[in-house]
């Protein structure tokens, strides 16, 4: 819902905080489980109440000159033995495309299609008519209906496809083959670096970026996951450190015409994926 894992996990501490505190509350015919959900999901929508939405740079609706920009972050998840719908629920355009969504809208979505909450139960946590979660839930189907399933599209490839994708493009990047990595894209393929509003679209565009900037560098490259898609933890060289210090987490989207995004959290913590904050020479 929040589109942040740093807000998330702040929003699950105070809402543990509050269910202890009102713990003697809790109705001994109550579902704990719903319960929780219900306290979590106020703070929510409290939180999305006071917050601009987040952005990825190739959905920004806000005035690219401003500083006040909230963004998307990098989920390190979930873990391969997660339910198929949880992990196709983070996948980074699912989770872009619920910021589009009003904070009840994303709420009834998340609870009755990830969570599992029947229509009359959500009303109930929500505190509003069984009616009005069914409309809510329409109008959210709608609005991310053309979201493309990265976990259906790497069930198709196979594993073994997947796995030649990820050793090419990492010995591509390491061995400073640009043109390997543009015959890799999409011929409508995008490259972003959030917290930068620029980006880059199709494999010209690409090309002349990496030639200008990133390829001027050695990089070396760590496999990880982030929202249930394959992830490199990216190490460029630094003269300075004589050492490889983190560069970006970038987070591919792989579609049958080749890598159709490559979204590089430049900013993202390498430690919450498991990934070392240097690399030795």
């Amino acid at each position: 819902m929040l589109g942040s894992l740093h807000d998330a996990e702040d929003a699950v501490q105070d809402s543990l905080v509050r269910a202890w505190r009102s713990v003697g509350t809790l109705d001994e015919r109550g579902h704990i489980r719903a319960w929780l959900y219900k306290i979590a999901t106020n703070r929510c929508l409290t939180a999305l109440h006071h917050r601009a939405k987040r952005e990825l740079p190739v959905d920004l609706t806000t005035d690219r000159t401003s500083t006040e920009i909230s963004w998307l972050e990098p989920y390190p998840g979930p873990t391969p033995e997660t339910d198929y719908l949880s992990r196709e629920s983070v996948e980074l355009a699912f989770v872009a495309a619920l910021q589009r969504l009003t904070g009840s809208q994303r709420a009834v979505l998340i609870l009755r299609e990830v969570l599992g909450f029947s229509a009359a139960e959500v009303a109930t946590l929500l505190d509003t008519s069984t009616a009005s979660v069914n409309s809510a839930l329409q109008r959210a189907r709608k609005a991310i209906a053309s979201v493309p399933s990265q976990q259906s599209v790497l069930q198709e490839l196979g594993e073994r496809a997947v796995e030649e994708v990820v050793a090419r493009w990492m010995a591509a990047w390491q061995d400073g083959d640009v043109d390997t990595i543009v015959a890799m894209l999409a011929e409508d393929a995008q490259f972003s670096m959030p917290p930068m509003p620029r980006w880059f679209r199709g494999r010209e565009q690409i090309k002349t970026f990496l030639l200008d900037g990133p390829m001027r560098s050695r990089w070396r490259f760590l496999r990880t996951t982030s929202n249930g898609q394959v992830a490199f933890g990216t190490y460029l060289w630094d003269d300075a450190a004589n050492t490889y210090l983190p560069g970006g987490l970038d987070v591919l989207t792989i579609g049958d015409g080749g890598v159709t995004a490559v979204t590089s959290f430049l900013s993202a913590d390498f430690r919450a994926f498991g990934l070392p904050v240097s690399l030795a020479r």
